[in-house]
């Protein structure tokens, strides 16, 4: 199976998961883009989350309804996408630069269902570069502090995220620094000093907040629990 398949074949699990009348949180990138077409295909009485305007823009080309965050209580499952799967289902998001609304959507939801294709999983995070969120006002000082912190953890200094177009900008208007780090062996200390930077919104790292992963490998999909 190719990767692509391998993604094809989780989103469609994942999609089996809904029921009539939920909330569902919808992620964002190539993986997740699967899950929705899939959910689409259904036809269940549902409401989406959407976590980008990407993901918006296809919801509703597929005809599903689509409601904000802040317009309901609570999220009954979140379905996503992660560019590294660790242990204990300890994640990195973030590579499609929407890792802000998916964390909101995430810590909203009563169940949060991570897919991917087979090579995403990992025995420790860190291969992928970790994304930071910053806002766009004095990024260059945040970005030297972040090389402070990234230095106090043997790691070397982020770089500003850019593209053929000019700078990376996210759906909320901040930029993206990646800290290509190889391994990060402290993840959770790691993420509490990047989050006590001012000017940092919010960093990839998704930390307990993953129930379930769903990953396409060649023998079929394979579950996992932290």
């Amino acid at each position: 199976m190719t990767a692509d398949t391998q993604k094809q074949a989780a989103g469609e699990a994942a999609a089996e998961l809904v029921e009539a009348g939920m909330i569902v949180g919808l992620g964002t990138g190539s993986t997740a883009a699967w899950f929705v077409k899939a959910l689409a295909a259904r036809g269940l009485d549902i409401k989406g989350v959407p976590t980008s305007d990407a993901t918006a823009d296809l919801a509703r080309e597929l005809g599903i309804a689509i409601v904000g965050l802040d317009d309901v209580k609570r999220v009954d499952l979140t379905v996503d996408g992660a560019d590294e799967i660790g242990p204990g289902l300890s994640l990195i998001k973030g590579g499609g630069a929407a890792l802000l609304r998916e964390k909101l959507v995430w810590e909203a939801s009563s169940r949060c269902v991570v897919i991917a294709d087979a090579a995403k999983r990992v025995k420790a995070l860190g291969r992928f570069p970790l994304p930071i969120e910053v806002v766009r006002f004095g990024h260059v000082h945040t970005g030297q502090r972040l090389a402070d912190i990234a230095a106090e953890f043997d790691l070397p200094p982020p770089r500003l995220r850019k593209s053929e177009r000019g700078l990376v900008i996210t759906d909320g208007g901040n930029l993206i620094y990646d800290m290509a780090s190889g391994r990060i062996e402290q993840p959770a200390a790691l993420g509490e000093a990047l989050k006590s930077v001012t000017g940092v919104v919010d960093h990839g790292l998704f930390l307990d907040l993953a129930d379930e992963a769903l990953i396409g490998t060649d023998e079929g999909v394979v579950r996992l629990h932290p």
